[in-house]
């Protein structure tokens, strides 16, 4: 458990920082503003440029993404029914809500749990991956159409994630892992430099938007922060179970670690991009919150069961 904590510590001392920098009068609302940019447009498209050049993108191909992409797929789709029927949200609304259900933390919490409780940080690959390729550029594409004032042409829709920062980062990085080349070491430190700013700009944030914003669980969406959060937490790593060990049939460590990683809480870029987007700022914060929150107990659980 120890790598656990030590994730989950991490991120509490930079979202404390961010607060206590806002109590401090240091930074306001406009600076939290500014570092979602910074983060969106140019340190989260270099993390993903020298992450994934460095990837082994072949683990993409496993049981494991299998199941960590029907366990994004039901608990998604669950949310958007739920939407639709109770919420009565419009479509880049509901696609923050999803992306808050089902989008986990495979970064920040996802390495350090994946190395210290599974014994192998490679096992978050597969995750990451999917998230960064796939999952990330469909649901920005989704995004994009969804605030736009009119329904734009299907070669606009089509080419439109090439024009999104972090998919362009991930589609280099992903050239740079298959092709074998290297950054040149002249492009390859600042751009390292860069990327290091993409986490700490985006909790630091996060710790803004607590103190300065309304209170988690006061924005007015409290059955829906319930329901995402029952999703994220016991929903989601129920189904990679299910699917793991029944259609799969994997057993022991893989089947601990596709329930693992579908147990981790709601990724803190989903926060930016509700701000980018201006849908659902309230919400994806305080599902970050109370996700991260009951997924400490929640990790714990799964690993006293399932460990081999």
């Amino acid at each position: 458990m120890g790598g656990v904590l030590a994730g989950f510590a991490t991120i509490i001392a930079l979202i404390t920082l961010g607060a206590v920098l806002a109590q401090l009068r240091v930074l306001d609302l406009d600076a939290q503003r500014v570092l979602s940019r910074l983060a969106f447009y140019v340190a989260s498209p270099a993390l993903m440029v020298v992450t994934l050049a460095d990837a082994d993108v072949h683990q993409v191909l496993s049981a494991n993404l299998v199941a960590s992409a029907t366990a994004f797929a039901v608990t998604a789709a669950l949310y958007v029914a739920l939407s639709r029927l109770a919420f009565r949200h419009d479509l880049a609304r509901s696609t923050i809500g999803a992306l808050s259900a089902a989008y986990v933390n495979a970064g920040n919490l996802g390495l350090p749990i994946a190395a210290y409780v599974l014994g192998d940080a490679a096992l978050v690959a597969p995750t990451w991956l999917l998230q960064l390729l796939v999952l990330q550029p469909l649901a920005l594409l989704v995004l994009d159409v969804g605030v736009a004032d009119r329904r734009p042409p299907l070669r606009a829709v089509l080419l439109r994630p090439l024009s999104t920062p972090l998919t362009v980062g991930s589609l280099i990085g992903l050239a740079l892992s298959l092709s074998g080349l290297r950054i040149p070491s002249l492009l390859a430190d600042p751009l390292q430099l860069v990327a290091g700013m993409a986490v700490p700009a985006m909790l630091i944030a996060y710790g803004i938007s607590l103190r300065l914003g309304p209170r988690p669980g006061t924005g007015g969406a409290i059955a829906e922060l319930a329901t995402i959060t029952a999703l994220k937490v016991a929903v989601m790593p129920a189904v990679a179970y299910l699917v793991g060990r029944f259609a799969l049939e994997m057993q022991g460590a893989p089947l601990l670690a596709v329930t693992v990683l579908a147990a981790l809480p709601t990724a803190q870029n989903i926060f930016v991009h509700a701000t980018r987007y201006d849908r659902g700022v309230t919400l994806a914060r305080d599902a970050i919150f109370t996700t991260t929150a009951l997924s400490v107990p929640t990790i714990a659980v799964i690993a006293a069961l399932l460990s081999p």
